[in-house]
Formats: C-alpha cells, sequence, structure tokens
C-alpha cells in the first residue's frame, strides 16, 4: 500500500481543509494565528508538508467553524463512489 501522502484520499482531505478554512473567511495567517502556530503551519499543511495528528485535526476544525465529526463526516462523503470525486482525480492523473 502507498504511503498515505501519495494516496487519491489524501488529496481529498487537503482540499476539503482548504475548503472549509476559505468558507470561514480565514487566511492561512489568520487560522495559524488563532491555533497559536506561525502562518507557515497552515500553508504547510495545505501543501501536504506537515502531517496533522487527530488532537491537532480536532482544534483546526475547531478554528474553522464545524466539528471534527462533521469535517470525518464531509471527508468520507467525498471519498464516496456516487460523489465520483476521486474518479476525476485519478483521471487527472492519468492524462
Amino acid at each position: 500500500m502507498p504511503k498515505t501522502i501519495y494516496r487519491d484520499e489524501y488529496v481529498i482531505f487537503l482540499r476539503l481543509l482548504r475548503g472549509y478554512r476559505l468558507a470561514a473567511g480565514l487566511t492561512q495567517a489568520q487560522c495559524s494565528t488563532a491555533m497559536g502556530r506561525p502562518q507557515s503551519f497552515v500553508s504547510d499543511v495545505e501543501r501536504g508538508i506537515r502531517r496533522l495528528d487527530i488532537v491537532q485535526l480536532r482544534d483546526l476544525c475547531a478554528v474553522l467553524r464545524t466539528t471534527l465529526g462533521d469535517f470525518i463526516a464531509k471527508f468520507e462523503e467525498q471519498l464516496s463512489p456516487k460523489n465520483g470525486e476521486h474518479l476525476r482525480i485519478k483521471a487527472r492523473k492519468h492524462k
């Protein structure tokens, strides 16, 4: 099995994080400040350079005005075959 950072699901996870941040109307700097971290923290997370543990993800969800449970539910929804999102990602990779 490939490392998580190379899987399609991780791309969806990162897009979802960024989407929640944008929907909350926050810049990376604002989000990082709310977490007591430097701006580079959120930038590195969104680029897939820095990984989050479950506690950090929960803290980030609170800043993004959602719950960990809602975030995970949305993530699972995005992975759903009926959604087709992961299929479009695979198609782009092969072009």
